[in-house]
């Protein structure tokens, strides 16, 4: 299959978190996977790391593909075969292809906005040939809302000095937290930008959801009963019963618990553990997870509000807040060695809590 090799940086791009480590395992790994949700910016920061590309967005090289996977591992490296999770046989001939070349570093980059449906398919883990980095909306220094005044990796090596500062009013904040951290939104007037959030949950309900099978209500409710629970470590029976609402039990554990993966696997919500000392004192510490979206602007658009009517619900601004540093603490994270997923939060039976 003919790739596109020219020069793939495309015009405008700014500069993400991700990419030190990015480039860090394409010298490591023959492969690198960006996973994230969608519209965070995944393919332009493959391209900014790519001299081909072969995308499955194409009918032609989606047809292609499903003939032979092969077809699309072709082109200058790093080659970028984007959205490969629409055929999941391309993640086997992707670590064949490393092998069979020897394992030759920064030979591949794949993206997906969700983990592929046929998961039969795929016999092989990759590891050792394809190595995995996660990707999330922009946090507030990516998108220039944030001045960056505080390095976390200098938090963690002795050398941070208190100082900076940074002047954020409360509007501010909830405009960011509507707003949300999506690249195309940058430069965008709130009139329009307030709009995207609301699409974005209407898109994935409509096309994603259906595509895997599951029910666009129960879907949909879900995700509200997650809105409406932001913080917190709702039990499934407490989801179950706002999803149901008006005295309805609403759905089985087993359905709360599939839809929960779902959207797990469609990177809309990640877990937050509780950390709990090792082995003495579990049953005095909270250790249930609590489940954030990737985004605030999501369950934003889910409960209804605007930066205009969060400024008279500091109950909800207070949670969308949580929200939002839970994403740009997760993105600093991942570009430091050994900190990635190491994020948790404190709940004793005391009432002692730190969010993270």
């Amino acid at each position: 299959m003919p790739a596109n090799t020219r020069n793939l940086r495309p015009d405008g791009y700014r500069s993400r978190v991700v990419d030190a480590r990015v480039e860090k395992m394409l010298r490591a790994f023959g492969g690198v996977e960006i996973t994230g949700p969608k519209w965070c910016g995944k393919t332009w920061t493959a391209l900014a790391h790519s001299r081909s590309v072969d995308t499955l967005m194409d009918p032609a090289t989606l047809a292609a593909a499903r003939t032979d996977p092969a077809l699309v591992l072709d082109g200058a490296e790093p080659h970028l075969v984007d959205e490969w999770q629409e055929v999941p046989q391309i993640w086997d001939a992707s670590r064949n292809r490393i092998d069979a070349n020897a394992n030759r570093r920064g030979q591949l980059i794949l993206t997906g906005s969700s983990a592929p449906k046929d998961t039969e398919a795929i016999r092989h883990s990759g590891t050792g040939r394809i190595a995995r980095v996660r990707m999330r909306p922009m946090a507030l220094s990516e998108s220039g809302d944030g001045g960056g005044g505080v390095s976390f990796s200098r938090l963690f090596d002795g050398g941070f000095e208190a100082g900076a500062r940074c002047p954020t009013s409360i509007d501010d904040i909830a405009r960011w937290c509507c707003r949300g951290g999506w690249p195309s939104l940058i430069g965008l007037d709130d009139e329009f930008a307030l709009e995207t959030p609301a699409e974005y949950i209407r898109n994935v309900n409509e096309v994603n959801v259906p595509r895997l099978g599951k029910s666009q209500a129960t879907s949909l409710a879900l995700m509200r009963a997650l809105a409406f629970n932001l913080g917190q470590a709702p039990t499934h029976r407490t989801l179950a019963s706002d999803m149901g609402g008006g005295g309805d039990p609403g759905p089985a554990r087993q359905t709360v618990t599939s839809y929960l993966e779902m959207l797990e696997d469609l990177y809309i919500i990640e877990g937050l553990p509780g950390w709990s000392p090792q082995p003495r004192g579990k049953n005095r510490i909270r250790v249930k997870p609590k489940r954030y979206f990737v985004d605030p602007s999501l369950p934003a658009a889910l409960i209804g509000t605007n930066p205009v009517a969060l400024l008279r619900d500091t109950q909800t601004l207070g949670g969308l807040f949580e929200t939002l540093c839970f994403r740009d603490l997760s993105v600093y994270l991942s570009a430091m060695p050994g900190a990635a997923n190491r994020i948790h939060y404190y709940r004793d039976e005391k009432g002692l809590e730190v969010d993270f």
